[in-house]
């Protein structure tokens, strides 16, 4: 065994449990972490601010399906990271923070980046928080946090070690043991499910993100059960957007109430129903309800004739194809097709007629982008519309902050999935607020050389807060900034940059952006659409 300090050893670990990237900024207190990743192989990408590490730690997370794992300094360091782990405990991202803390802090006052408790002040955003004070201890938390992201709902841990530790000598770490399992239903549980929904004369399904990792069996469920469908906006894509029976992702929208009433049982597969899928306290359905996910506490509230099965819903899903014996000639579903395209016609419309312009935006885009395109967006008026009339080609390839609802999410989480898919294309998608709030990570994309069309809805003012205040009869106030010219400051930090004058221009921008050797700012204007 080769002992080498804490810090370099923790680097090597974190290699032989599949880390291959690492995000983060180095400081006077973390240092000793940086001594072994060169040595260990692993990729670096040097962020302009911790926030940034932390969403490309969490872009990274989401294009991969593995751990994003980010460094930080001490105090600053700690609490600059702490809005991405909220938002990757609030998305089930699982995000890794590593942090360095000082030797002691109860006796003195007054040392650099000294806070009360930082322990505790991680906690309030993570799924845990703790403090390694020996080697030892640092590998099983380590550990710990792998075999949680491989076993439960994934949420971001966050682990701090003292800097005298991180810098003494110490044996490296135990060899990597056989993580734990997702819980799988029981037979009978899929056998239940199965007879249910046979039974059923007008099944909905209702997926979440959960249902992702099973999305390639949902199409033969669909045809197998007859039932109706509609998805969150972390769901887009698990059903092909041409299923007769699929009500999209329109869940938010008042009126989805009324298609739930009409179910005669409800099965809810990977998703917490929470507000941000709702924006309404309850789903609206009367009927049963089936329950399927990993994490027991979205079970919480449900009704005696409701059913909770605690399980992977990819697992499930695939079973249940299994299982399922196809509807028979004579029982076909009871849900209208045409009823259904009426309805979707007529939220598009809706939609189209609440944010003028941007559906015709979103056409154009869809229309050209390659069907591996991932994207990453921010809280802009524009996600919002293309959140519901967006048609996925695929799931897992539009990431956006749902849950926490961050502003600056995009860019840096973007660079993350970017540097996670080299060769595949990535897009971001930002408002012209929302950019500013990390707007400095355009360094990194441009360091890195990376193929990056970064959209910028450009409305001049924070718009969905300005619709907000004139809905609850408020002047509107405070809700107009002046920008910078993007453009310009897109060239000075060595992107590209370019204003496309129509819905073909921007097109061409675009697929230009995925083939140039930097990252290139597209303004767009409402204009644009005519």
């Amino acid at each position: 065994m080769t002992q080498q300090p804490l810090g370099a050893q923790i680097s090597q670990m974190l290699k032989e449990r599949g880390v291959d990237t690492i995000f983060g900024i180095p400081g006077v207190h973390n240092v000793e972490l940086y001594r072994g990743i060169e040595q260990a192989g692993i990729t670096h990408v040097l962020a302009r601010h911790e926030q940034g590490a932390g969403f490309m730690a969490d872009g990274y997370a989401r294009a991969t399906g593995k751990p994003g794992v980010a460094y930080v300094i001490t105090g600053p360091g700690l609490t600059n990271i702490l809005t991405p782990l909220g938002q990757a405990y609030s998305d089930s991202v699982p995000v890794l923070a590593i942090s360095s803390c000082l030797d002691e802090t109860s006796a003195r006052r007054g040392q650099l980046h000294q806070m009360r408790d930082q322990r505790m002040a991680a906690e309030t955003v993570c799924a845990w928080s703790e403090e390694a004070r020996s080697a030892e201890a640092a590998y099983a938390l380590i550990d710990r946090a792998f075999d949680q992201f491989a076993s439960t709902r994934k949420r971001p841990c966050h682990i701090q070690v003292p800097i005298a530790t991180l810098g003494a000598v110490a044996d490296p770490a135990p060899v990597p043991a056989p993580r734990p399992s997702l819980p799988a239903a029981s037979h009978r549980d899929v056998y239940d499910v199965v007879a249910a929904v046979l039974a059923a004369q007008k099944p909905l399904l209702v997926f979440g993100g959960g249902a992702v990792a099973g999305a390639g069996a949902i199409p033969d469920l669909l045809r197998q059960t007859g039932a109706a469908t509609i998805v969150t906006y972390a769901a887009r894509g698990v059903v092909p957007g041409d299923q007769p029976l699929y009500f999209g992702s329109f869940l938010a929208r008042p009126d989805s109430a009324d298609i739930a009433a009409q179910a005669d049982l409800v099965i809810a597969i990977g998703t917490t129903l929470s507000e941000v899928d709702l924006w309404r306290p309850t789903l609206g359905h009367t009927a049963p309800m089936i329950r399927v996910d990993i994490d027991p506490e979205v079970f919480t509230g449900m009704r005696p004739e409701d059913r909770a099965i605690l399980a992977d819903a990819g697992a499930f899903l695939k079973a249940m194809t299994i299982a399922i014996p196809a509807r028979t000639a004579d029982q076909p579903p009871k849900w209208d097709p045409a009823a259904i395209a009426r309805k979707r016609a007529a939220w598009r419309a809706e939609v189209d007629a609440e944010r003028p312009g941007i559906g015709r935006v979103c056409d154009a885009l869809r229309a050209v982008l390659p069907g591996d395109t991932m994207i990453y967006s921010d809280m802009t008026q524009f996600a919002y519309a293309a959140k519901e009339i967006w048609d996925m080609p695929r799931p897992g390839h539009w990431h956006h902050p749902y849950g926490f609802g961050t502003l600056g999410y995009a860019l840096p989480a973007a660079i993350g999935g970017a540097v996670a898919r080299p060769g595949l294309p990535t897009l971001a998608i930002a408002g012209d607020y929302g950019l500013q709030y990390t707007i400095q990570e355009l360094g990194t994309a441009v360091e890195l050389g990376l193929p990056l069309p970064i959209l910028v809805w450009d409305n001049g003012k924070l718009g969905e807060i300005e619709e907000s205040m004139v809905r609850s009869q408020i002047a509107p106030n405070a809700v107009v900034a002046r920008n910078p010219d993007f453009l310009a400051l897109a060239k000075a930090y060595g992107a590209g940059a370019v204003q496309p004058d129509s819905l073909e221009a921007l097109q061409q921008a675009v697929l230009a952006a995925f083939k140039a050797d930097t990252p290139t700012v597209i303004r767009v204007t409402p204009g644009i659409a005519g």
